[in-house]
């Protein structure tokens, strides 16, 4: 089922007695996956003891996972899986999947909830956690930074800290602070400063808006994430982001959500509604800003992107381990019609080392 090739997928090459090794020993020379979640020990522990007294309600699951059971503001829960934390474990997954290298990042509940003493460190104890596992495993992980962004200020100190390390190679937030959007000029210096260390801005769904209206149906998952997307590309382009700060470049999830198919709608807003009579370029101007990952789970969809933004936009990206993750992103990206192997190289090898700057 979920763990199964795609149907039309075509078998990639294996040379002999490479069964069973990453990746790069196969038919593509570094596979990466730019988009996947996990929870560091230190961040899991700080949540145990600390998060408490933070306002956040902790218990386990069956398996006696550690559960945030909620946060303020939010009922959603997190379960903290150990399949998450340990980086033995993460490694085994990865060569099951035939992935060489993952840009690490969290998932809910990240910080922004916490006071801003807390949230910084949460953030803290997670990019440290991407530096060690890089010491450790220095071609298997880089890392991304994530802030404390309920403070700015506390947010450019440690992005200041963590753009020392060069095995930190993106800035990663949420696309709404607190229910904030990411146009909003208090987030600026943070922009500011990533497009100058040259680093990308690595976006996230988080608690999606409207979740009263999500509770059946699994509808905050298939219907939420996508549109959390949506909002935040409408965002950075409307609200002057990506003017702005031209050189910066913006990694969005679930394929864009709905901005790329929302395009047309965008354009002809520009030209009919007073609220955005400040845009002078065409919306569609604006697509290729933005590089798009996988979850689609609908290889001629994926194909129809593709056409849309241009294959050098696609990174190999599939929320892994999360339930709507794709499992097997070489077997997906084979199953996309119409590829040639150099394109197919180029989305799960060249793009994602672009984006990131790993030689």
């Amino acid at each position: 089922m979920a763990n199964e090739p795609y149907p039309s997928a075509v078998k990639h090459d294996v040379a002999p007695g490479s069964e069973g090794k990453p990746a790069g020993t196969r038919r593509y020379r570094r596979v990466i996956d730019a988009h996947m979640h996990w929870y560091p020990e230190a961040f899991v522990d700080l949540m145990k003891k600390k998060g408490p007294a933070n306002g956040a309600v902790m218990g386990e699951d069956g398996e006696g996972n550690p559960v945030v059971l909620s946060v303020p503001g939010c009922t959603q829960t997190s379960v903290m899986r150990r399949s998450m934390t340990r980086l033995d474990d993460i490694i085994e997954a990865m060569n099951r999947r035939k992935v060489d290298t993952y840009a690490l990042s969290m998932t809910n509940p990240l910080m922004y909830w916490a006071p801003a003493g807390f949230g910084l460190e949460l953030a803290a104890a997670h990019n440290d956690a991407c530096v060690d596992a890089h010491r450790k495993y220095p071609q298997r992980f880089f890392g991304t930074i994530i802030l404390p962004m309920q403070d700015v200020k506390l947010a450019a100190q440690e992005l200041e800290r963590m753009a020392k390390y060069p095995c930190m190679r993106a800035v990663f937030i949420a696309e709404h602070i607190n229910g904030k959007n990411l146009h909003e000029k208090e987030f600026w210096p943070i922009y500011e400063r990533a497009q100058a260390l040259g680093l990308p801005l690595f976006l996230t769904n988080l608690y999606p808006t409207g979740a009263e209206r999500m509770k059946d149906f699994f509808m905050i998952n298939v219907l939420g994430n996508p549109q959390e997307a949506g909002y935040a590309a409408m965002s950075l382009v409307c609200g002057g982001v990506l003017d702005a700060f031209p050189k910066l470049e913006v990694f969005l999830p679930h394929a864009g959500g709905t901005f790329p198919w929302l395009i047309g709608r965008l354009d002809l807003g520009f030209r009919v509604s007073a609220d955005l009579g400040h845009m002078t370029k065409p919306a569609a101007g604006y697509l290729r800003r933005f590089h798009y990952d996988l979850i689609t789970h609908h290889p001629v969809i994926m194909r129809n992107l593709i056409d849309l933004v241009g294959v050098d936009r696609i990174v190999a990206g599939t929320d892994f381990p999360q339930g709507m993750s794709v499992r097997q992103p070489v077997d997906f990206v084979e199953s996309i019609p119409g590829l040639t192997h150099e394109e197919r190289s180029a989305i799960l090898c060249e793009n994602p080392a672009r984006l990131l700057g790993i030689a």
